[in-house]
């Protein structure tokens, strides 16, 4: 795959030659590439420009363990999972929802499945075939003469000068050849977050934005881990790190009212938590630490088990055993589940049995910071809907369209994440259809 797109498929200009182009799209992930699509089915000739060698990198890593496209639940519930942002991304999703989404696959050639879960995965389970087959297609789409022109390893460094009298956008890159510039009519930006920096993800598009006016929402970690306050004992670092909470539920209120309650698994690290429980909520836990300086959650280690059982079990006579024999013979308490109660109690309050099941139902966990944005598997922040038009054009900047993860919204992880990657592509490239039609 790789070497398939390590040169450019197009012929490099003279120094100081501007390339004049219909199209240039920046940036080779889903999003860019949905929008090129849109464009070369249309027949316009589209120029996509990537800083990395090869297309779709962090496509293909998020893909590693199972490409989660999608998801399979209700329209409702699956606009919920956006947040304050559920309007813009519903909108989008209008253009391409998940069965939509499915439907493109399979016209790849790329069947999928629903889950056990309802996430939606191709049924080989993997993204480089998918991925292959879409750059067939962009290659050679239905329009003759007509596919998607890839530039690898161009940079995009910022603006350039519009010549007098000429119309479009002047994009800078640095090249393999050299610095270069690119005349475009219309521009798409793709450039992702923040995250996954040495994937070509690493946020350098911001002050180039600013740089014109643009407005920017800071990029923030989302679906990542935090670091506990005080950190682990070395004890529990050196021994449970990197070891899953099964089967627990964690629980959370804030001081606006905002409340989480979700069972699941989530994993110790040396520092402090990750993992699916924890990315489901860190958007609250990111914002609450944010706003205070900290952020708690409480830790069912028997969600399936009300309070009176557990203290009953408890107090039940445990004659010559240790406690932890008795926790474990009577509750099913051993390994992480009960180090973490050894972690956070005293050994005054491990020997009260109403302290002891009141910790085993709702253990507070209390966290001090979120790991650093490049550890994050997204992120939130971005170009405010507020400075783009409905199609993602900038209002300030005409003909220039901005989408995926770049823009300001974001989404726990099963799908939803790729799927308004997926859905801000199309919106964007038809965006920029009809900006390219517009008399002038």
């Amino acid at each position: 795959m790789s070497s398939e797109l390590s040169q450019s498929t197009a012929s490099v200009p003279s120094p100081g030659e501007v390339r004049t182009v219909d199209v240039a799209i920046v940036g080779g992930g889903p999003a860019g590439l949905m929008a090129a699509q849109q464009l070369a089915e249309a027949g316009v000739a589209a120029h996509l420009f990537d800083a990395m060698p090869s297309i779709g990198r962090k496509f293909l890593l998020a893909g590693k363990g199972g490409l989660n496209l999608t998801h399979s639940e209700s329209a409702d519930r699956f606009a919920e999972r956006y947040g304050t942002r559920r309007a813009a991304i519903e909108a989008l999703l209008q253009g391409l929802d998940a069965t939509g989404l499915r439907a493109w696959a399979q016209g790849l050639g790329i069947e999928t499945f629903v889950g056990s879960s309802g996430r939606v995965f191709p049924k080989d389970m993997k993204a480089a075939p998918l991925l292959r087959a879409w750059l067939q297609r962009l290659r050679n789409p239905a329009a003759p003469g007509v596919g998607v022109q890839f530039h690898m390893r161009h940079r995009w460094t910022g603006w350039g000068e519009v010549a007098a009298g000429a119309n479009g956008t002047v994009l800078c890159f640095d090249t393999p050849t050299g610095p270069q510039q690119v005349q475009a009519r219309a521009v798409v930006l793709a450039l992702g977050g923040g995250s996954w920096a040495r994937l070509g993800s690493n946020g350098a598009w911001v002050p180039l934005l600013a740089q014109r006016g643009v407005a920017v929402a800071p990029l923030l970690p989302a679906n990542c881990g935090f670091d506990v306050l005080g950190g682990w004992s070395p004890f529990f670092a050196d021994k449970f790190a990197g070891q899953p909470f099964k089967s627990v539920a964690i629980g959370i209120s804030t001081a606006q009212g905002q409340s989480f309650q979700r069972k699941g698994e989530f994993v110790a690290t040396a520092t402090g938590v990750e993992g699916s429980l924890v990315y489901a909520a860190s958007s609250l836990l990111r914002d609450e630490i944010i706003r205070s300086g900290s952020a708690s959650f409480t830790l069912d280690l028997l969600p399936d088990m009300p309070l009176e059982k557990v203290l009953a079990e408890v107090r039940h006579p445990r004659g010559s055993r240790s406690l932890s024999s008795h926790l474990k013979s009577r509750l099913h308490l051993e390994g992480i589940k009960s180090a973490i109660l050894h972690e956070r109690l005293s050994k005054e309050a491990m020997n009260d049995p109403v302290q002891l099941a009141a910790a085993i139902k709702a253990l507070p966990i209390t966290l001090q910071a979120a790991r650093p944005i490049d550890e994050a598997i997204s992120t939130a922040g971005g170009v405010l809907f507020e400075v783009l038009t409905p199609q993602l054009m900038l209002e300030q900047l005409p003909g220039v369209f901005c989408t995926g993860e770049m823009l300001d919204w974001e989404a726990p992880t099963g799908g939803y994440l790729l799927q308004a990657c997926f859905a801000s592509g199309v919106a964007a490239g038809q965006g920029a259809l009809a900006y390219l039609r517009q008399p002038r």
